[in-house]
Order: structure tokens, then sequence, then C-alpha cells
């Protein structure tokens, strides 16, 4: 069967919309090495953003290719697994006398988000192999693990004095890490459901949430993180009754 010679524009959309998340990984990373770390972060939440519209647009658009599972992958290996590890080490770890315990720390998130993005990709040509069951993630997905990476340098620009416990950092970065891997179920937000009765009051939270993101957002984000964890144990709970 040919390869057709044309094709429609609609088709791009996806994939320029995930060349536009690598652009905001690397701009994360450049920000963070010029000192503009508050820059660096908003870089990495736009790729956060542009992870979850470049799918919705495919799935909208009918236009889901191999090509783009593929590129949308190595997007999510740098955005999520390279650009916030960097991020964490420029700002907490670079000229220190524990840079090498952080940059060890650094280089297991990064082989455990390879190695999830690896079996992701597996997922899709074997059936015995998933990352998806039953409305819960096993493990926790790239974007979740970059927020939860980042939650040292949240800490660090919400006030808190931290720079006492470089070693602990690296142990929650490690442990952070070892969740993307790991089997754990996680609750999913694309199959979560309310009743039609809550609904307005899912709307207001989503108003306020928004407002805490643009007014306090570092505190908003560590509040995020620690909720996220606390439902682990719940999740698991929920997946194995």
């Amino acid at each position: 069967m040919s390869t057709p010679e044309r094709i429609k524009l609609r088709h791009l959309v996806p994939s320029i919309v995930t060349v536009f998340a690598i652009c905001a990984g690397l701009t994360a990373v450049r920000m963070s090495l010029e000192g503009h770390l508050q820059a660096s972060l908003y870089f990495i939440l736009l790729a956060v953003f542009l992870d979850a519209a470049d799918g919705k647009l495919a799935r909208f658009l009918d236009t889901a290719s191999p090509f783009g599972a593929e590129l949308d992958s190595l997007a999510d290996f740098f955005n999520f697994g390279i650009a916030p590890g960097l991020v964490v080490y420029n700002t907490l770890y670079t000229g220190t006398e524990h840079s090498s315990a952080g940059w060890l720390a650094v280089l297991i998130l990064a082989v455990c988000c390879a190695l999830r993005l690896a079996r992701f990709n597996l997922s899709t040509h074997r059936p015995d192999v998933t990352l998806k069951k039953d409305g819960f993630f096993v493990g926790v997905p790239a974007p979740a693990l970059a927020c939860l990476a980042l939650m040292p340098v949240f800490l660090h620009l919400s006030g808190w004095e931290n720079t006492d416990w470089p070693l602990l950092r690296a142990l929650y970065i490690i442990g952070v890490g070892l969740l993307a891997v790991s089997t754990i179920p996680t609750f999913s937000i694309k199959h979560a459901s309310i009743r039609r009765a809550h609904l307005p009051f899912a709307v207001v939270g989503a108003v306020v949430l928004v407002v805490c993101l643009v007014v306090y957002p570092w505190p908003t984000l560590i509040a995020g993180n620690l909720l996220y964890l606390a439902t682990l144990p719940f999740s698991y709970r929920a997946f194995h009754s």
C-alpha cells in the first residue's frame, strides 16, 4: 500500500503542539541556567499543559498516528524526565558539596522516566503490558512525576529554608522516580466522574484552583503535590477492593 504524497494540514496540528512542548522544556532549562527560576517553572508547567492538549487534539481531529505517539513519548522524556531534574540541580545543587548526590538523584529520575515511557510504548503493541487498568494508571504518570520532582524548588520559592537537607532532597527525588516505574495504581483524572448535582461545586472549585495558581502558584502546587501523594494509599485500596 503506497503512502499518500499529500496529507491534510490538520494532521500536523498535534505534532506541532508537541514540538512547542519540547521547545518549552528546552527553554525551561535555559531559564534555570540563566538564573530565571520562576520563568523556568512556568515553561515546564506550559509543557504539562501542551502535553495534555496534543493528545486531546489528536483524538478530536482524528489524526492519531504512530509518528505522533513516538514524538509525544520523546517530548515527555525530555520535558518530564530531564528538564525538571536539571532545574532542581541547577537551583539547589550546583556548586554545593552535595552536588554529586543531587546529580545521582537527577540521573535516577531521568532513567525511571525513560523506563516508564518505554513500558508505555511497549503497551501499545502488547496487550499483556499496560499502564492503565480499570480507570487507574499503573505508577505515577510522567506529568505528575515532573510536578512531584519539582517539590523542593516549590518549597524553595515559598520561603522554606530547606538547604540544610540536601541528602533528604536527593532521596525524595529518587523515591519519586521509583514511583513512576512502580506498579502502584494511581487515580486517573481522565476517568474521574461526579454526580450531575455536584457540577456547580466542581466548577467553583476549578475556578478557585485557577485563581490560587495565579495568585499563589508555589504554595498551591505544594498543596497539590501533597494531596496527590496522600491519595496513593486510597487508590491502592480502591483498586484492590
